[in-house]
């Protein structure tokens, strides 16, 4: 994998892909690539020294097929020219998944995988061997606020990757440690039902070779690993890691007492609030005690993590108005993510914008995105973001919204928000999707703030 000198992704503007391109271009390599839209990822590529275009024009792929190694994303259509190209002309041509798996060959691998909470279990486990000494490399889901980049490198061969489910890519990883934080439905354009879902899951803790640490109540047992399985918990003594003590202030932040078989790290506090991130943190947590880190060193790193951009990413906090960011795409996440605002801001007035992610998941999971956005008193409903996919005939996001029980609901598209903004009310307001939506960031902290 060393050995080519010119690296070619094709989607390049991914958060997974273009920690790869980072990679690359650290290790010395000419790295280019493709993107159907600019973004600010994929600006500060560019200004690293990586050649980003956005036309599907084969001129801008390099020549030279036997030093050129192709990395491409699966969510690239199959009939792109670029793709349709590299692949009649013999060049070394890897998804995304099976590169980083080549990556971490000949490394310790430490791997977060689950349905939802990954992303930033995976960034504060990397914060934590980062803040201790120890140092890893990590190729993360979203941007780090502490480092500021979704890559992270270091002299340490041990290596912090985010085990994406989508399209099984985590099956091309072989960690010493992994945690599963979750195995909901989800991706079922790919795998069908949850009861594959969890198979790829249990095939996956198959390929552990030290210790796999799940989420209380997740089926992972003996017969589907030959590691040692662990448990951890938000606050439940049956699992081998939990919280227990816990306190809130007054802004939402948690300090709490971590127990682990060998004893307990009293007085943690989590650097970004939520219970939410509190059942992350033990995830984290549990992994890095599994790995060696002293317990101290631990209780300093959860302090001063200031968490991922678009995961519960507080943009306003001043009297009488909040803006909210996340990522939440999935009923779940959605559900975890009101319910951690509604304790940090009790009785205040909370307005969601939702912007659904793919047709197929919208189809899938109507009635339970209709429950969780429900639990919101003003539901703002956009278009669906399409990502790779192609329209469904009759799915649109108005089969939410008709099922939706909020006191208030409106549904607009997206070019209309801002001006429906300018003359709303708002107390507490969050932002919620995996598309687009956070093209609207500045805006609306703008408008917050002025």
């Amino acid at each position: 994998m060393n050995s080519y000198k010119n690296i070619y992704l094709i989607g390049i503007g991914g958060i997974g892909m273009s920690a790869i391109a980072r990679y690359y271009k650290f290790k010395g390599c000419n790295v280019s690539g493709y993107d159907r839209t600019e973004s600010e990822l994929t600006d500060e590529l560019a200004a690293e020294g990586i050649g980003v275009h956005y036309e599907d024009n084969t001129d801008f792929i390099p020549k030279d097929v036997e030093n050129t190694l192709v990395v491409y994303t699966p969510a690239i259509p199959h009939d792109l020219g670029e793709l349709v190209y590299v692949q009649e002309h013999g060049y070394t041509l890897l998804k995304r998944s099976r590169t980083l798996g080549e990556i971490a060959k000949g490394q310790r691998c430490l791997a977060v995988a689950g349905t939802h909470g990954k992303t930033t279990t995976s960034t504060l486990l990397a914060h934590i061997l980062t803040e201790s000494g120890e140092g890893c490399s990590a190729f993360l889901g979203g941007i780090s606020k502490n480092y500021d980049t979704n890559l992270l490198v270091s002299d340490n061969p041990t290596i912090v990757a985010e085990a994406d489910e989508f399209d099984r890519s985590f099956l091309q990883l072989f960690p010493e440690i992994a945690v599963i934080t979750a195995m909901d439905a989800d991706h079922l354009d790919i795998y069908g039902d949850l009861a594959h879902v969890r198979e790829a899951f249990q095939e996956f803790a198959g390929q552990v070779s030290g210790t796999v640490i799940t989420k209380l109540g997740l089926d992972i047992t003996p017969e589907h690993t030959g590691a040692k399985i662990m448990r951890y918990a938000y606050n439940d003594p049956r699992a081998d890691f939990y919280a227990d003590n816990l306190r809130k202030d007054c802004c939402g932040y948690f300090t709490f007492d971590l127990h682990h078989p060998d004893g307990v790290v009293k007085d943690c506090r989590v650097g970004v609030p939520g219970r939410v991130n509190v059942e992350n943190a033990v995830a984290a947590s549990a992994v890095a005690l599994v790995y060696g880190i002293a317990p101290e060193a631990l209780r300093h790193a959860l302090g001063t993590f200031l968490g991922v951009k678009r995961r519960f990413d507080i943009h306003v906090n001043r009297p009488g108005c909040a803006y909210i960011d996340d990522y939440a795409h999935h009923p779940n996440e959605l559900g975890a993510a009101i319910a951690s605002i509604r304790d940090i801001f009790p009785g205040r007035r909370l307005t969601a914008v939702f912007q659904p992610h793919l047709y197929t998941r919208t189809r899938d999971f109507a009635d339970d995105f209709a429950k969780a956005l429900s639990a919101v008193d003003k539901l703002i409903l956009l278009d669906i973001y399409p990502a790779r996919e192609e329209p469904i005939p009759g799915v649109t996001s108005r089969i939410i919204f008709d099922k939706v029980t909020a006191p208030e609901k409106v549904l607009l598209k997206k070019e209309m928000l801002m001006d429906y903004l300018r003359d709303e009310k708002i107390d507490v307001l969050v932002t919620f999707g995996a598309g687009n939506i956070d093209r609207f960031i500045p805006q609306i902290t703008e408008l917050l703030t002025v």
